[in-house]
């Protein structure tokens, strides 16, 4: 168990201990009771108590209401933090996320069945073991079901949100979805598209990077939300491939093969491989074969507005966007100047762009020889060859007798690759290539 896992568990113990000390019922409650049962380790805890608010706030001076108004608390001792929530029930939703109001509970039985999946729904008595499960969550962990608490489809009307929440557990654990549970989730899919966006994207982020994406997004097409999410990619699905480049099939299974082979991959590479060819549908044409002329372009563009909508930050959209323009780069390799490849080496977080053309040839064609050639050659080329020090700048050419101009920034270029290519080595090399390509100084001080 790692260091913040080991401290959250032990403030967890704590706060326990303190509020049955206190005369309070308190119990370990939601995910990180599943995952114990389940042999994982928790990621966070949380504790539920008959304790009010205040009351928890004055067992723990320093703590932070976080949510009074529904009961939560939030407690921290360094680095550990544990959320500790009032026994409630809640009263109608109005939002499609929250309560209007809710009222607080002394019975734990109460508390668990506004809950959403059954799995989520059990306590747990850390000093003693005891597990409370009101409605049958011990038997679907044990039979690998995801099911809703009470009726699906009132659960989903509550917090639309919870339909996504139910494809990731069942994606990340392996479980199934419960019949009723799956068929509730397909006839609401619609309601997820009231959900703010940054929740949407947080949900399908961590169905990408948990653990089961392939998985994962076969159950929201299985259920209709992907088309209520990402249209863009549900719009993969049947789209033909040349059989010569990809045996394995449409440009959705060979997607799904990507994100089944992803392990544990950044927020980014997750995106890029996801999106990587959403630009083949609108481009999709039979000439002599199937071709897909300018879907980089496409889809870069297609995926630029699927960030957006989902409010990607800056930092990741770009880098998302330059795995999708630069995965078809790979197929030049062969044919490039010396000083394309090394530029193309030296893009930023190229071991990215790596992981996504390695996944890109074991979901088609399976050849590695050329990705294995450049993985070679990106690990041991010296950061010297890669990036050396410039042998020129603009001011050695001001210095030379150029006037400073628009074209300084070709001459630079033009400097670079003869470097690059070893074809000039030293200063004096590189201003001699430049009065050879460009003429003496005294004959363009319009430079």
């Amino acid at each position: 168990m790692g260091n913040s896992s080991n401290a959250s568990a032990g403030l967890a113990a704590r706060i326990h201990r303190a509020l049955r000390d206190a005369g309070f019922a308190a119990y370990l409650v939601g995910g990180c009771v599943r995952d114990r049962l389940l042999g994982l380790e928790p990621k966070d805890f949380d504790v539920a108590t008959s304790a009010t608010p205040d009351e928890v706030a004055r067992l723990f001076p320093g703590s932070h209401l976080v949510g009074a108004h529904f009961g939560v608390v939030m407690v921290r001792d360094g680095d550990a933090e544990v959320e500790v929530a009032t026994f409630r029930s809640d009263c109608a939703y109005r939002d499609g996320r929250r309560p209007e109001r809710v009222e607080f509970e002394n019975d734990p039985r109460q508390d668990v069945l506004r809950r959403d999946f059954t799995v989520n729904a059990l306590m747990l008595d850390p000093s003693s073991g005891e597990v409370l499960d009101f409605v049958g969550g011990r038997a679907d962990l044990a039979a690998g079901l995801i099911r809703a608490v009470g009726v699906a489809e009132l659960r989903f009307e509550e917090d639309h949100l919870r339909m996504l929440r139910g494809v990731r557990l069942a994606a990340s654990l392996g479980f199934s979805v419960e019949a009723r549970t799956l068929e509730a989730m397909r006839r609401k899919s619609g309601s997820v598209s009231l959900v703010a966006a940054e929740r949407v994207r947080d949900e399908l982020t961590r169905i990408l990077t948990e653990g089961g994406a392939r998985r994962g997004f076969e159950l929201l097409d299985e259920t209709e939300l992907l088309n209520a999410v990402l249209p863009e990619v549900a719009a993969l699905k049947g789209v033909a491939q040349p059989a010569e480049f990809h045996p394995e099939g449409d440009v959705w299974t060979h997607t799904l093969l990507m994100l089944e082979a992803l392990k544990t991959p950044s927020v980014e590479l997750a995106w890029g491989v996801l999106l990587h060819d959403v630009g083949k549908p609108p481009t999709f044409r039979v000439a002599e074969r199937i071709r897909f002329d300018g879907h980089v372009e496409v889809g870069v563009e297609i995926a630029g507005r699927i960030l957006h909508r989902l409010r990607f930050p800056n930092a990741v959209r770009e880098q998302v966007l330059a795995l999708v323009a630069n995965h078809l780069r790979f197929k030049d390799v062969p044919h490039m100047k010396q000083s394309t490849l090394l530029r193309f080496l030296r893009t930023d977080r190229f071991a990215e762009h790596l992981e996504l053309h390695r996944l890109d040839c074991l979901s088609s064609n399976r050849r590695l020889g050329g990705y294995e050639n450049l993985k070679r050659m990106f690990d041991e080329l010296p950061r010297e060859i890669l990036k050396p020090p410039r042998l020129l700048n603009g001011d050695d050419l001001i210095r030379a007798g150029y006037a400073p101009g628009k074209r300084f920034s070709a001459i630079l270029e033009v400097v670079e690759d003869a470097q690059l290519e070893r074809r000039v080595e030293t200063k004096e090399d590189a201003l001699g290539l430049v009065c050879a390509l460009f003429g003496a100084p005294d004959a363009h001080t319009g430079l």
